[in-house]
């Protein structure tokens, strides 16, 4: 009973994490385009950090926390597919770490880069889950 359990929140944590993954570098690309100070803003910052607060990063922590306790169960960690796996976690979590820094630059209008930056940064996330998927049903290796 365990193994289900642990499988069903990971995945329940890594859709959460992702749709947050999603949605934060868009709340950017239109933050760009609100003058600084201005209430649109004003209501960007408060949903940035909302956003990253209430469900990016206890989503995030939770995914690895089952995650890594499900790779235990099933004796994983001495498989490649997973060594594979666990490099695209990193970068999800390395990504989420700049986005952690980039929602402080806008909180303290200081952000310096362009909507396209973040358009570009938006695709990121797509790519490792769809690396991360392919790894996890085929594991190829």
């Amino acid at each position: 009973m365990l193994y289900p359990t642990l499988k069903s929140l990971h995945i329940i944590s890594l859709v959460a994490w992702m749709a947050g993954m999603f949605y934060l570098p868009r709340l950017f690309v239109y933050h760009v385009d609100a003058p600084a100070g201005s209430p649109q803003s004003e209501t960007f910052k408060v949903m940035e950090r909302r956003l990253l607060k209430a469900i990016i990063n206890p989503a995030m922590v939770s995914t690895w926390v089952f995650g890594l306790w499900l790779a235990w169960e099933i004796g994983a960690f001495r498989d490649g597919w997973m060594h594979a796996k666990l490099v695209f976690v990193l970068i999800l979590s390395g990504l989420h770490g700049v986005l952690v820094r980039r929602m402080r630059e806008f909180a303290e209008d200081r952000n310096t880069r362009s909507a396209r930056y973040y358009r570009i940064i938006n695709e990121v996330p797509t790519l490792c889950l769809i690396a991360i998927v392919v790894l996890v049903v085929f594991k190829p290796f």
